[in-house]
């Protein structure tokens, strides 16, 4: 055994100590003390897939800022996702199982350790993506994400896909429900000898309608359809219908675990049904699955398709769980009509922080030109829209408030278009949660808002179209 080696005492430190020496020393230990907190790679705390015919998204949650760079490969067609100061875990690896057959753009994803602190994501197409990625930073319930929204190539045509979701009646001597008026005698052909436009309203006689006339064009500019003497022409009558929320946006929830998002989709899909029993009625909903819609989006969908109305649908939740009743609401250009409506256009027009918009691409002089051009006519036919609408659910439910309440909805500024916003009932309220939930409930809610509507066109016939564009 060797004997021990004699070690000489010296001193920690052997020169003064001095102001330097010790920030040097602090310095050295705040070094040692980070310099592992940043080689730990950030963490994904969930994974979500939303699958659509708009686009699919994938979420990845996590607990910072992730980078992440993409491209893609052909021949098949593939999209690359390397993602930065990452560590493969097993929620990560959650991810392959996510990937539905029915997803109409993902056919399978594989995940790996590319390299030390890089994961690479392998996504299967079905077809040609438009691929969109971008971070957001903590809302609601969320902490950090990065999110990758894949879009068709080709953007669908709207109306096109509304006629093949569509299940409406063309026959306008159908009977509506209970009514059983008889169709009138065709009308005779005025003095220039062309037949007048009919347009033929649910619930409604066929009347003339006074073509619109576009601005932008000189008469002898203007089109004009060739009819044959005497031919009735029947303009088909467009509803938009618009599920609040959806996707990463859940809305509010009740104490039974009901999500504001469900309700909503479940009841616009029961007033669709109804709505298309009605003669030369279409409806398009601006979702018809659980996925995320901007706001902004949403009004631009209606006016693609050139809606009549647009009636967007939600459930309503307070601090307080005794809140209770419907309500319904119109667009206001001069403030709220009172610090509650203020408070939940406030609510609603934060769904896009909550279910995500890409910013970056996110078209503000919309959303700019949409707030300009919103019309005090639009508001007054809104106004009786929501009178009508309002009416009918009352005589379902309490109602919050007696009249049509009015605030800065971001969903109600289509310049074009009478829209309302209903809030069926509080989902925040377990006794009309209850409601909201059943599928009486439900029915009713619809009827209700469909003979609105009904009553709402008795006294407000629709032109013919004259859009903008």
């Amino acid at each position: 055994m060797p004997p021990p080696s004699h070690i000489r005492p010296e001193p920690l430190i052997s020169s003064p100590i001095t102001r330097r020496t010790v920030l040097k020393a602090g310095g050295t230990l705040l070094l040692s003390v980070f310099a592992p907190m940043s080689a730990m790679a950030a963490q994904i705390l969930a994974v979500r897939v939303w699958p659509a015919d708009d686009y699919t998204r994938v979420t990845l949650e996590n607990d910072s800022i992730l980078k992440a760079t993409h491209f893609i490969v052909k021949d098949p067609e593939r999209l690359v996702v390397d993602i930065e100061g990452l560590e493969l875990n097993p929620t990560l690896k959650g991810l392959v199982a996510k990937i539905q057959s029915n997803d109409p753009y993902i056919k399978q994803v594989r995940v790996g350790q590319n390299r030390p602190h890089v994961v690479r994501l392998v996504f299967d197409l079905k077809e040609e993506v438009r691929p969109q990625l971008f971070t957001l930073p903590p809302a609601g319930a969320y902490n950090h994400r990065l999110i990758f929204d894949l879009y068709p190539v080709q953007e669908p045509d709207l109306i096109a896909q509304m006629i093949e979701k569509g299940d409406w009646s063309s026959d306008p001597n159908k009977p509506l429900m209970s009514d059983t008026h008889t169709p009138p005698p065709a009308l005779p052909l005025p003095e220039s000898g062309k037949p007048p436009l009919v347009v033929v309203i649910p619930g409604v006689p066929a009347t003339p309608a006074v073509p619109a006339m576009r601005p932008d064009l000189r008469p002898e500019q203007r089109p004009e359809a060739r009819r044959q003497p005497g031919q009735k022409v029947v303009r088909m009558i467009t509803v938009t219908l618009d599920p609040g929320h959806g996707g990463e946006d859940p809305g509010a929830s009740g104490s039974r675990g009901s999500r504001e998002k469900d309700v909503v989709l479940a009841i616009a899909k029961r007033l669709k049904a109804k709505l298309e029993l009605l003669p030369n009625m279409r409806v398009m909903l601006t979702r018809d699955a659980d996925f995320f819609v901007p706001l902004g989006m949403r009004v631009e969908k209606a006016r693609k398709v050139q809606a009549d109305l647009f009636v967007s649908i939600h459930a309503d939740a307070f601090v307080q769980p005794t809140a209770r009743g419907s309500s319904v609401f119109a667009l206001s250009e001069k403030g709220a009509s009172s610090s509650a409506a203020r408070w939940l256009a406030d609510k609603e027009n934060q769904a896009d922080l909550i279910g995500g918009v890409n910013m970056g691409n996110h078209d503000r002089q919309l959303a700019s030109v949409l707030l300009d051009l919103s019309t005090t006519a639009q508001i007054n036919d809104s106004m009786k829209l929501g009178a009508a609408v309002l009416r009918e659910i009352g005589g379902i439910n309490r109602l919050h408030k007696g009249s049509v309440e009015q605030a800065g909805f971001a969903v109600l500024k289509a310049p074009d278009i009478p829209s309302i916003l209903i809030e069926t009932a509080f989902i925040s309220n377990p006794e009309e949660e209850a409601k909201l939930t059943d599928n009486g409930y439900q029915d009713q809610m619809a009827d209700a808002i469909v003979t609105g509507i009904k009553n709402y066109f008795a006294k407000n016939p629709p032109l013919a179209k004259s859009r903008m564009t």
